[in-house]
């Protein structure tokens, strides 16, 4: 479990941009049944990962013309119970943080583990999620 003081400011950086805060199995169930598409981010304390994820995704989402009907994220290290259940319904990807999945209508649709993540700059980051809202979306 990492300290809240640490993690705080990540969660915002998302859910102050219209991302929902998961933190039960229940949640993640219910949100991602939901009709349309939910794109959910899997949050991380990764420095070399998760510091260009949230830009990018939050970048994809200016950008974009179309966008997902849900915006989710879950924390790893933080919130076990949501993440478990997360990386359940992402098989078979392997447990991954950050990552990031758009799922429709209840199924996983497209994956993004932490290596297409890793090197890559916020703006490649949101030049493929808008690909991926193109055709999913």
């Amino acid at each position: 479990m990492y300290p809240e003081h640490l993690t705080t400011p990540m969660k915002l950086e998302l859910t102050d941009n219209g991302f929902a805060d998961l933190t039960s199995a229940t949640e993640v169930e219910e949100t991602i049944a939901k009709a349309g598409t939910t794109l959910l981010v899997i949050n991380s304390v990764c420095g070399c990962a998760a510091g260009t994820c949230r830009p990018g995704v939050l970048q994809s989402l200016q950008q974009s013309e179309v966008k997902p009907t849900q915006l989710a994220t879950v924390f790893a290290g933080v919130d076990a119970e949501a993440v478990a259940k997360a990386r359940e319904l992402m098989l078979p990807y392997p447990p991954s943080s950050p990552s990031i999945a758009m799922f429709k209508d209840g199924e996983l649709v497209h994956f993004i583990e932490r290596h297409h993540i890793e090197g890559r700059s916020a703006e490649m980051i949101a030049e493929h999620l808008t690909a991926v809202y193109k055709e999913f979306c």
